[in-house]
């Protein structure tokens, strides 16, 4: 497992709490729209790496002045690491928050099971028929995904889902399908695509915030509890 940034602060990544979040580096999907490239691929050494050692240290520094870790990728259920990994910030007196893709609905169960995470954010990335091309790989299976939405609508964790809505890749009717196979939830967050970031594919475009507004409005009539993030 290779953690490829820190990030020291942010007062988005877990709701209602401060904290900082962890990069790992590595992931299974290679989404067009993605803004982080450089943590798609897992056996990049580089000399910016940072050490558990390191994470560690700069942690102790922060008991009482941080709520919480989020740990994010890439994709950090990939690793068998993550539990330890999870459970060392845990001890150490921190909330812990995991972001997914939901693509190990084992490694999920085993993480929250452990005791070791206290929120999970999954992403949602498209419907059914369109998540081959939205995750960037041809012929996925998505009983997966199935299996870790049915196991988050279970309540075994605090959790939120939330998709990244993109002009190229959804559309309404996409979200309102989407908006049925979660529902059950009660935290769904449409984010706003941010064009002008690097990403995988190019010329990708965003809705603007009327439309992002509007899109919102209709998810509500199947989910109340919608809420637009990054708007």
């Amino acid at each position: 497992m290779i953690i490829a940034g820190l990030q020291k602060l942010t007062l988005l990544d877990y709701p209602d709490k401060t904290a900082c979040t962890i990069f790992i580096s590595g992931c299974n999907f290679k989404c067009p729209y993605c803004y982080n490239i450089s943590l798609i691929k897992s056996d990049e050494q580089s000399s910016s790496n940072i050490s558990e050692r390191e994470i560690f240290d700069f942690l102790k520094t922060r008991k009482g002045k941080l709520d919480a870790v989020c740990i994010s990728g890439g994709e950090p259920t990939m690793f068998e690491e993550i539990v330890g990994f999870a459970g060392e910030i845990k001890e150490m007196g921190f909330q812990v928050k995991i972001d997914t893709n939901g693509s190990n609905p084992d490694m999920l169960r085993k993480l929250i099971k452990s005791g070791n995470v206290d929120y999970v954010a999954m992403d949602i990335k498209n419907t059914p028929e369109k998540y081959p091309v939205t995750i960037g790989v041809p012929d996925y299976d998505i009983s997966p995904i199935k299996e870790s939405i049915s196991y988050l609508l279970s309540h075994v964790v605090s959790y939120e889902f939330r998709t990244t809505v993109v002009k190229d890749f959804h559309t309404k009717d996409d979200l309102l399908l989407m908006a049925n196979i979660i529902k059950g939830t009660d935290k769904y967050f449409l984010q706003g695509f941010d064009g002008l970031k690097e990403t995988l594919a190019t010329n990708l475009n965003a809705y603007s915030e009327t439309e992002m507004k509007e899109l919102c409005r209709c998810v509500r009539e199947i989910l109340p509890c919608t809420e637009l993030r990054g708007i």
